[in-house]
């Protein structure tokens, strides 16, 4: 309950010192960190199958997001990164996971060694520090860059919204530029969502049938436009993140396997986002290395539609006597699908 409270429903530690206290229940900050540190330790045999589990994908989806870390004088930035696997959007049967760390900045060295191993296609934004992971001499082999066109859209979409605000007062030329593109691209978002779910086959087969046609459209509509404008000018800029990787953002067109966005990797850094408003900050690295192991294992169960807190209590009392050749039994997808065998049985 004291994990699934602190690290999916957002309470610190101190909150839920507080609420026991009304309970009537001593429990201090300190014994709760502790039992906080056995439980991460304890779990991490299972944290390291997870891993294990999504880098084993043939794509994953990743992206990271800051976290105030205590200091002396003032909090510094630390981060944390997620990779994904999720092949329900190309009818993939593996269980979807998603795998968290934890690094004291955000440098180029940390996605290196999460992905040491990993030879496969990295859905992700242009963030520069997995420019080396693309490279064609990388060993055990280049990762397939793929990328994600929501972040593509997403500052369109804020000039357009700040247009539309404008025109109230006085006309922008943004405005229209702005707003075409948006809804080009919500074009090919709709037709996109039309083929969530099927083979890859099926999806590469309508995507050069419906969408390639919108995409090529696109693009030449948006170098069209790219010329009349100043390289200084909002809408450039927007464009130029799209038009100066447009290889990367049309892979999608020739493989079933890629997704239009890296909202997977988003969806699961979300809970950062939010609980950063109640936690305010991680107490030290220690701390956010914790939070990655329990981040890890938390989202996993969810995204299989597993209860967190009934999974974690059963593998805490049972991982100590269960043998290491058979943890994978205690993954959320297999004890789920355990569970649900012993209750036909009974």
């Amino acid at each position: 309950m004291i994990l699934v409270d602190k690290y999916a429903n957002h309470q610190p530690l101190n909150r839920q010192s507080e609420r026991f206290a009304c309970e009537g229940i001593e429990l201090s900050v300190s014994t709760m960190a502790d039992h906080v540190g056995a439980c991460a330790a304890t779990l991490m045999p299972i944290y390291e199958l997870i891993k294990a589990h999504v880098f084993a994908a043939e794509r994953i989806h990743g992206d990271d997001t800051p976290v105030p870390v205590l200091a002396k004088v003032k909090t510094r930035t630390g981060r944390i990164w997620t990779y994904v696997r999720d092949d329900r959007p190309f009818d993939g049967k593996a269980p979807p996971a998603a795998v968290f760390f934890y690094s004291t900045d955000r440098t180029g060295i940390h996605p290196e060694q999460h992905l040491a191993g990993y030879a496969g296609i990295l859905q992700a934004d242009a963030y520069a520090g997995f420019n080396p992971l693309y490279a064609p001499d990388r060993k055990p082999g280049p990762i397939t860059e793929a990328g994600c066109w929501a972040h593509a859209r997403r500052k369109l979409f804020e000039l357009a919204d700040i247009a539309s605000k404008a025109r109230k007062g006085k006309p922008s030329t943004i405005s229209p530029i702005a707003f075409e593109a948006v809804s080009k691209f919500d074009a090919i978002f709709a037709l996109e969502r039309s083929i969530n779910g099927s083979s890859p086959e099926a999806r590469v087969a309508a995507r050069r049938k419906d969408i390639a046609p919108l995409v090529n459209e696109l693009i030449e509509w948006m170098k069209r436009e790219r010329a009349k404008l100043s390289r200084h000018n909002d809408v450039a800029k927007a464009f130029d993140y799209m038009l100066k990787r447009v290889d990367v953002f049309t892979r999608f067109l020739d493989d079933g396997r890629i997704c239009l966005s890296n909202n997977a990797a988003e969806r699961q850094l979300r809970g950062i986002a939010l609980g950063r408003k109640s936690w305010l900050f991680c107490g030290s690295d220690r701390g956010g290395q914790r939070a990655a192991v329990m981040l890890t294992l938390i989202q996993s169960a969810k995204l299989n539609e597993v209860d967190p807190q009934a999974w974690l209590a059963d593998v805490l009392a049972r991982i100590n006597d269960h043998a290491i050749h058979r943890l994978d039994e205690l993954l959320p997808w297999n004890w789920s699908a355990e569970r649900e065998r012993r209750k036909v049985a009974a």
